[in-house]
């Protein structure tokens, strides 16, 4: 059976179609005021951007959902969890002041930031699940507690899982730090012909677990956690994974904590990507690169697995830019995420998300305009 997803480009001739109104318009085209009720306490899931970072969701944009919720009688709050590595959001402290910095504040959004899994992420729920790779999953508490959710995407390119969406929103960004370590459990290696003993890796590794030797880097996997820092910020690409047994198990690990998340939230979800800004790499890292292919438009849907196919779809379609991260796969309906990252297979998102029952691949696509 097909599910619907709501789409409205980002073409724009007179003030009816500018993106605010169509923002407005998929949430109500998507029924998300459905599932609302008065008083309900809302969570909408979002990333802030890592200082640096420049292509997370404008938060104008974000203040169209927060009053269309508020419209229903709910009540609702900005929220994410802690990360694993350094930065400027791995305790709730500097996570908020960086979602104020980059015009999440009240004054702007109209509703509080709530960092979900507490000052030291140790606001915990732990869900069962019962799936392949976990029995439980740890959720940041204050998403579990809230009566609904909808969880707001930026659609790009993902350095392990291939692109970032919804799916990926769910499962990694609403996992407490000890959820993302066991969602990673990468071990990596240094290609020591590549290695120019630079000590970039050393200066981001959260855990300490690399040191030079004999002028190269050397990665104590008994330290590491996987979290990737290393390789996203090698300028030479000297990190490797064995990439034929760890992206599938790795993806896998993200879809079933996104199943997790929705445990007490069924039929009380909706997600909203946005394929603006489609960069190559997660919000998550302190700069924006170029985009890969033009802007396309917004989506909005009632299930994480069709929105996140769609999009799929949507920018494989696209004529990809050159001069870009994107290496090949240029012509339209290649995949543009194996065009910059041959090793990755996003695509294990969508079919093991609906094959443990997170959502449905098949959709219809709606335009609303």
């Amino acid at each position: 059976m097909s599910v619907n997803v709501y789409f409205a480009n980002i073409k724009a001739r007179n003030p009816h179609q500018n993106k605010i109104s169509k923002i407005q318009k998929l949430f109500e085209k998507a029924g998300f005021g459905d599932f609302l009720n008065k008083n309900d306490l809302t969570a909408i899931k979002i990333h802030f951007g890592e200082k640096g970072n420049d292509g997370y969701i404008n938060p104008v944009f974000i203040r169209q959902i927060v009053d269309k919720i508020k419209e229903k009688g709910a009540k609702p709050f900005l929220t994410d969890c802690n990360t694993i590595y350094g930065g400027t959001r791995s305790n709730s402290v500097d996570h908020i002041i960086t979602a104020i910095e980059h015009g999440f504040a009240y004054s702007v959004v109209g509703a509080p930031v709530i960092i979900s899994d507490g000052l030291k992420s140790k606001n915990i729920a732990q869900v069962e699940i019962n799936k392949k790779h976990f029995q439980k999953v740890k959720i940041g508490r204050d998403i579990f507690d809230a009566d609904n959710i909808i969880v707001v995407s930026h659609f790009k390119g993902h350095e392990l899982a291939g692109f970032g969406g919804a799916i990926k929103n769910l499962g990694m960004g609403c996992a407490v730090p000890r959820g993302k370590k066991e969602q990673h459990s990468l071990k990596f290696v240094v290609n020591q012909d590549k290695c120019t003993g630079c000590e970039e890796c050393i200066s981001v590794c959260p855990e300490s677990a690399i040191s030079l030797q004999d002028g190269k880097a050397f990665i104590d996997n008994t330290k590491c956690i996987g979290c990737g820092e290393c390789m996203g910020n090698c300028p030479v690409q000297a990190q490797e994974i064995d990439w034929r047994t760890e992206i599938t198990p790795f993806n896998e690990r993200l879809v079933e904590y996104a199943y997790g998340v929705l445990q007490n939230k069924k039929d009380k979800a909706g997600y909203i990507n946005f394929l603006i800004n489609i960069t190559p790499n997660c919000d998550c890292f302190p700069w924006s690169d170029m985009p890969i292919v033009p802007d396309i438009g917004i989506l909005a849907s009632k299930d994480p697995v069709a929105i996140d196919r769609a999009s799929f779809d949507l920018v494989n379609k696209q004529t990809g830019f050159k001069n870009t991260q994107l290496k090949s796969n240029h012509e339209a309906g290649l995949d543009k995420f194996k065009g910059m990252r041959p090793h990755t297979n996003s695509y294990v998102q969508i079919e093991y998300g609906q094959e443990i029952g997170l959502g449905q691949s098949d959709y219809n696509l709606i335009d609303i305009d």
